[in-house]
């Protein structure tokens, strides 16, 4: 096929995620190398978010790519039944990296399943059925994991698909504190609330929470949110779930975000950048006493490809990669970079509210109007697929070949976290003009 016939094909037989299916008009993606990806055109785009988030080891990464090779070759299936030299070597990799006291481990496909088998896991052990969630979340897209999304994207499904029980409790979102409230004065008021519901509510089998918020903004928790919500949590024995989806494999600066915090959650799960997301893999970590409660009980879960051998030998290459290219120490000091380059871009365009982030994981969130921080747009304007300014300063990077994610009223920066400084310094050049998109917006069309 052409690439013609590639996006013809695709357009008219295949489903989009999250989005009206008419109107989608797909780049036809050929290669990736590095850092950078290129089109059917041969035009090359600095990918500035990891596609989703996920590429944290940049594309093409030989370690990973001959892993899944020898894998395919030696044992590319064998049921979960059976244990595998793959999923015994990743399993002493975990050990390495993740936060100590969670060493127990399934593996699925996919952040949606690792969160489906967290949520199951604490119904099951606890006896209870309502999960607290946070409003600004997402935690995937089957039954369960929508039913605690607190985002858009479950409006839709909600009379057809919930799973009863979630509540939902205000965010640690200081630039738009959902209590009316300014920090420190407000003693952390947003994690107190949890307190009030667990006790209010009963029945609370577990707390989901992203520990830094991921496609609903990069939402920073102040230093001791996370420690209160452990002490809460546990004082009320209501098991504590770390979705690091997103947020895990050095993206933060931190093996896991959690680790800022010095919080070990009762239960961890994690996807994407756990193989580089070259081939799909999940994992929800547990501690020993959640393991041992099914010791000679049923554990009511499972499918056909869990802890898949062709899934596992990548992940264990990635860790480490992870360590050979110290790209968790990278994404500490080149975060650091980036985020001063930010705030400086920040400065110069009326649009940018706010900038915040950690690691190589950032957010600029765009405004209509600084003083009131009216942003340009609503989650019901996107559910109803009208225009939005975010993607219009997307269209604008793409333009100068650079990729962004941007989500309602603000863009994601995450890259590779094998980026260059000249290519940061390239993208953040490029958004930096696009940026003026936004501030026309604001300005009538007389900025820039």
């Amino acid at each position: 096929m052409d690439a013609a016939e590639i996006r013809d094909r695709v357009r008219r037989t295949n489903y989009v995620t999250w989005r009206r299916q008419g109107g989608w008009d797909p780049l036809v993606v050929t290669r990736a190398e590095g850092s950078t990806f290129w089109d059917s055109d041969g035009r090359a785009y600095l990918d500035f978010a990891s596609q989703l988030v996920a590429t944290n080891l940049g594309h093409g990464n030989q370690a990973v790519i001959e892993a899944i090779v020898a894998q395919a070759r030696a044992l590319p299936y064998a049921a979960p039944s059976f244990a595998t030299e793959a999923r015994g070597r990743l399993s002493e990799a975990l050990d390495r990296v993740l936060p100590d006291g969670l060493d127990r481990y399934f593996f699925s496909t996919s952040g949606t399943e690792a969160n489906e088998a967290a949520l199951k896991i604490a119904r099951v052990v606890t006896g209870r059925r309502r999960v607290i969630s946070r409003r600004r979340s997402y935690h995937g897209a089957t039954a369960a994991s929508i039913s605690v999304t607190g985002d858009p994207r479950r409006w839709p499904v909600e009379p057809v698909q919930q799973v009863p029980g979630t509540v939902f409790a205000p965010d640690c979102y200081c630039y738009r504190c959902p209590l009316g409230l300014t920090y420190p004065d407000c003693h952390t008021a947003c994690a107190e609330v949890v307190d009030e519901m667990i006790r209010t509510t009963g029945d609370v089998a577990a707390m989901i929470v992203e520990p830094i918020v991921g496609t609903n903004g990069v939402i920073v928790p102040v230093p001791e949110y996370l420690p209160r919500l452990r002490e809460i949590t546990r004082r009320h024995g209501v098991l504590l779930i770390a979705d690091e989806v997103m947020t895990g494999w050095g993206r933060t600066g931190a093996w896991f975000a959690v680790d800022h915090y010095g919080v070990t959650p009762d239960l961890l799960t994690t996807a994407k950048g756990i193989t580089g997301a070259y081939v799909p893999l999940g994992l929800t970590a547990t501690s020993p006493a959640l393991h041992d409660a099914f010791a000679d009980r049923y554990f009511p879960h499972g499918h056909t490809y869990e802890a898949h051998p062709l899934t596992l030998a990548p992940a264990v290459a990635a860790i480490g990669e992870y360590e050979r290219l110290h790209l968790v120490e990278r994404s500490r000091t080149e975060g650091a970079y980036l985020l001063e380059r930010l705030r400086g871009i920040a400065e110069r365009h009326v649009s940018v509210g706010e900038v915040r982030g950690r690691g190589l994981f950032a957010a600029v969130e765009l405004v209509r109007d600084r003083a009131t921080r009216a942003p340009f747009n609503t989650a019901e304007e996107k559910l109803a697929g009208r225009p939005l300014v975010v993607d219009k300063v997307v269209r604008a990077m793409a333009s100068e070949g650079v990729y962004a994610f941007g989500w309602v009223s603000h863009l994601v920066v995450a890259p590779p976290l094998i980026i260059e400084r000249a290519e940061l310094d390239r993208g953040l050049e490029v958004l930096d003009r696009a940026l003026v998109v936004a501030d026309r917006e604001v300005t009538g069309g007389t900025s820039g």
